[in-house]
C-alpha cells in the first residue's frame, strides 16, 4: 500500500471553463457536488470543450446558495434556468441527453463573449449518462465530465514529468493545465499506474483508466493561449499507452454505499491499495 494526503480539490462547474478549488467537496455518484453539471453547446447541442474554444478558459465560475455565477470580463452573471420545464436534446462524445437551457440573456451573453452562438445548459435530474462498462462498475456514471465522474492527479507524477521538461529543455508546467478534481500528495511519481484501488478519507474508489491527453493541456488556464507542443511531446516520450496516447492522471469512479453522501477534505488520508480498503 502507498499512502499520502489530499492537498488539492477542484470542482469545474461548467465544462471547459476555469474551476473553483474548495476546502471540502460531497462525493456524489456522478462525482463531486456541482463538478461539470453544466456545459456550452452548439445550437444543435453539440458539446463545446477547450478543444475548440481555449477562451472558455477565461471564463470565472462560482457557486453561490446552490446557483451558477458566470464571470465574464469582470462582471458578475448569475445563471438562471429557463422559464418552464424545457429541455433541450445535447451531445457528449456520441451519447444523446436531454439537458436544461439556462436563459435566453446567459446565451446571449456567452455567445457574444466567445464570438460564436452558443447555449448554456444544465444537466437534467432524469438523465442517465454511464460510464464506459467494459472498465467501470455496472452502475458507474457521469455529468458533462469526458467520460468518468473524477480526476485523480499526483503532486510527485508532476514533479517527475517536470524534471522531463526541464532535461528537454523546456518550462513547467502547473497542475492547472490538467485540471484534476482530486490531487494527492506523498506517493511516490506514477504509484497510481500500479494499484486499482484508493481509499480517500472515508470513501472508497475505483482507477478505472488512465487519463489520455489532449490538446487542453497545452493551454493557459488563466489566458487561454495555446503555448505550444509541451507538456504533450514531453508526455508521449515519458509516459504514454502501447499507441503512444499521453497519459497524466486517472479517472476515477466511486463506490459509495447507502449511506449519506460522504465528503472529501484537504488534509484527509489517501491509500493505493491492490484490493478495496475501508
Amino acid at each position: 500500500m502507498q499512502t499520502g494526503r489530499i492537498t488539492g480539490l477542484w470542482i469545474y462547474p461548467v465544462k471547459g471553463c476555469r474551476g473553483i478549488p474548495v476546502e471540502a467537496a460531497p462525493v456524489e455518484p456522478m462525482g463531486l457536488a456541482h463538478d461539470r453539471r453544466w456545459m456550452v453547446v452548439r445550437p444543435g447541442g453539440r458539446f463545446l470543450t477547450q478543444r475548440e474554444l481555449p477562451a472558455l478558459a477565461r471564463i470565472d465560475t462560482a457557486i453561490e446558495d446552490g446557483q451558477l455565477v458566470l464571470v465574464l470580463d469582470g462582471q458578475r452573471h448569475p445563471v438562471l434556468p429557463a422559464e418552464g420545464d424545457k429541455r433541450m436534446g445535447v451531445t457528449v462524445w456520441g451519447q444523446r441527453l436531454p439537458a436544461m437551457p439556462q436563459s435566453p440573456e446567459i446565451d446571449r451573453l456567452l455567445s457574444e463573449f466567445l464570438g460564436r452562438a452558443v447555449h448554456l445548459v444544465r444537466f437534467a435530474p432524469e438523465a442517465l449518462r454511464p460510464c464506459d462498462p467494459a472498465i467501470s462498475p455496472p452502475d458507474a456514471r457521469t455529468g458533462f465530465a469526458d467520460g468518468f465522474p473524477l480526476l485523480l492527479a499526483s503532486t510527485s507524477s508532476l514533479a517527475r514529468l517536470n524534471d522531463h521538461l526541464a532535461e528537454a529543455g523546456a518550462e513547467p508546467v502547473p497542475m492547472a493545465r490538467f485540471r484534476p478534481n482530486l490531487i494527492v500528495d506523498g506517493l511516490p511519481a506514477w504509484a497510481e499506474d500500479e494499484v486499482p484501488w484508493l481509499r480517500a478519507g472515508t470513501t472508497v474508489f475505483r482507477l478505472v483508466s488512465p487519463c489520455e491527453r489532449c490538446i487542453v493541456t497545452t493551454t493557459d488556464q488563466a489566458s487561454g493561449e495555446r503555448l505550444g507542443e509541451e507538456p504533450l511531446r514531453t508526455l508521449r516520450r515519458v509516459h504514454s499507452d502501447t499507441a503512444g496516447f499521453p497519459l497524466f492522471g486517472w479517472n476515477l469512479v466511486s463506490i459509495l454505499g447507502d449511506e449519506p453522501a460522504p465528503c472529501l477534505r484537504i488534509g484527509d488520508p489517501v491509500v493505493l491499495a491492490p484490493g478495496p480498503q475501508r
